[in-house]
C-alpha cells in the first residue's frame, strides 16, 4: 500500500508539471500576460468575476490564464481564494440610477426618459469571421485609451428607471424594501436552504451557471412557464459603491465596479386580491454580462410563481430544483468526481452483479428441466395416438400404411 501511495504521488506531480507545459503551448510564441487577458478577453473576466463572487479583474484574469481559459475551473480558483479572505464590513446597496451608463435601451419604449445608448454590442454584428484580426502588430491602444479617459470624465446624467413610466399609471408591481424585514442571508457563507427567499434565490442565480440559467429562461420562452416577457431595461455601465463608516457615521465611495442590470416585464392576468398588471423579473451581474442578466430575469421571474398564485407546471418555475442544480463549481465536482478511483465501490458492485445472474441462472433451471419434461411428454402422446408414426397431415404415408 505504501508503494502505492508513493508511485500515486509522483504521477500527480508529474502531472502538474504536464499541465503547466500544456498551458504554455508553445515557447517560440509570446506569453500571454494577465494584463491582456484582463483587458482583451473583458467578457470572460466578467462572468468569472461574477460566478466566483469576487470583483477583481486582475485575479480573474490570472484563474483564466491559471485554468488554461477553463472558464469553470477559473469561477472555482477565484471562490477558493475567496474563502481566505477577511470580511470587514458592507457595503449599501448599489444606486444603479446613478449609472455612468456606456450602454442603454428599452425594447417596450423607444422614448425614454435619459435616451437610450447602443454602445458595444455585438446585436447588429453580421457573425462573419474578421480575418483582420489575424494580422500581427499593435493596434494603437493610446487614442482608445484617450477616448476612454474623456468618456469617463463626463459626469453621469440621471436616468430614472423605465418601469416608472408603468408606474405613473398603476400598471406595473412597484418594490420597496420592507423596513421590518430580516437581514438576507449570506449564500457564501451559509448553505443554501428551503424555502428559499427572493434575496437568496437572486444571490443564488448571480453565483449560477451562465449556460444553465441560459437554457432555463429559454425554456421559459418555450412554454415552460407563464411567461411573455419584454425587455424593459438593459443597462451596462460603471457604479459608485458606497460603504458606511462608523467612524464618520456616513456613506462614503470607496471605488467604482462595471456592473449589467436587466429588468423584465412580464404579463400578469390578476387573481382574486390584484388585479391584471405587470410584473419583474430582476438581473445584474459584474462587468458586461447582458446575457447572464437576462437569462438571471427570465428566471427570476419564473421562480415567483408561487408567490403570484400561479399554477406550477414547469421545473423552471421549481424553487428547489433550479437553486439546487444551477451551481457550475458544485455540479462540475460531482462530476467530476467519478473520474477518482471508485476501486472498492465497483468490487461490491462486481460481486453484486455475479450473484444476482448465478441466482437467475438457478431460477431459470428448473423451469427449462419443467419445459423439456412436457415436450417429452407431447411426443410420446404422439407416439401412442400414431404408432406407425405416419403422418396425419401426408396422405401418402397413410396409403402406404393401408396397403
Amino acid at each position: 500500500m505504501y508503494v502505492a501511495v508513493k508511485g500515486g504521488e509522483r504521477a500527480i506531480e508529474a502531472s502538474w508539471r504536464l499541465l503547466d507545459q500544456e498551458r504554455r503551448g508553445d515557447t517560440r510564441l509570446a506569453e500571454l500576460s494577465v494584463a491582456q487577458i484582463r483587458e482583451q478577453l473583458r467578457l470572460a473576466v466578467a462572468r468569472v468575476m461574477t460566478e466566483g463572487s469576487v470583483y477583481d479583474e486582475e485575479l480573474a484574469a490570472l484563474a483564466i490564464k491559471q485554468a488554461a481559459g477553463d472558464l469553470v475551473e477559473a469561477i472555482f480558483l477565484l471562490r477558493a481564494y475567496r474563502t481566505t479572505l477577511p470580511r470587514f464590513g458592507y457595503t449599501q446597496p448599489l444606486k444603479t440610477e446613478a449609472i455612468h451608463a456606456q450602454r442603454r435601451i428599452s425594447a417596450t419604449f423607444k422614448d425614454v426618459p435619459g435616451g437610450q445608448l447602443l454602445g458595444p454590442t455585438y446585436d447588429y454584428t453580421q457573425r462573419l469571421l474578421d480575418f483582420a484580426l489575424l494580422a500581427e502588430g499593435e493596434a494603437d491602444g493610446a487614442q482608445a485609451n484617450r477616448v476612454n479617459a474623456g468618456a469617463r470624465d463626463v459626469a453621469p446624467e440621471p436616468m430614472p428607471r423605465v418601469v416608472a413610466l408603468l408606474d405613473q399609471e398603476g400598471l406595473i408591481e412597484q418594490e420597496a424594501p420592507t423596513p421590518d424585514a430580516a437581514e438576507p442571508g449570506d449564500l457564501s457563507r451559509e448553505p443554501l436552504a428551503f424555502p428559499a427567499s427572493r434575496a437568496t434565490r437572486l444571490q443564488n442565480l448571480a453565483r449560477g451557471d451562465e449556460g444553465f440559467l441560459l437554457a432555463m429562461g429559454y425554456a421559459t420562452q418555450r412554454g415552460y412557464a407563464h411567461s411573455h416577457p419584454f425587455a424593459g431595461e438593459i443597462r451596462f455601465g460603471r457604479v459608485a459603491v458606497e460603504m458606511e463608516l462608523d467612524e464618520l457615521g456616513v456613506a462614503v465611495d470607496i471605488g467604482e465596479i462595471d456592473i449589467t442590470e436587466c429588468q423584465m416585464i412580464n404579463q400578469f392576468a390578476g387573481s382574486a386580491e390584484a388585479p391584471p398588471s405587470f410584473t419583474q423579473g430582476y438581473g445584474l451581474a459584474f462587468g458586461h454580462s447582458e446575457r447572464k442578466a437576462m437569462a438571471m430575469a427570465l428566471v427570476d421571474r419564473a421562480l415567483r410563481a408561487e408567490e403570484l398564485g400561479e399554477t406550477l407546471r414547469s421545473p423552471t418555475q421549481d424553487v428547489e430544483f433550479m437553486l439546487s442544480h444551477s451551481d457550475n463549481v458544485e455540479a462540475s465536482g460531482f462530476v467530476q468526481h467519478l473520474k477518482l478511483p471508485h476501486y472498492v465501490d465497483f468490487q461490491s458492485e462486481l460481486e453484486l452483479v455475479r450473484r444476482l445472474r448465478a441466482q437467475h441462472a438457478a431460477a431459470a433451471a428448473p423451469q427449462r428441466d419443467n419445459g423439456e419434461t412436457g415436450e417429452s411428454a407431447e411426443k410420446s402422446a404422439e407416439k401412442s395416438t400414431n404408432p406407425s408414426g405416419a403422418s396425419a397431415g401426408n396422405p401418402h404415408a397413410q396409403q402406404e400404411q393401408a396397403a
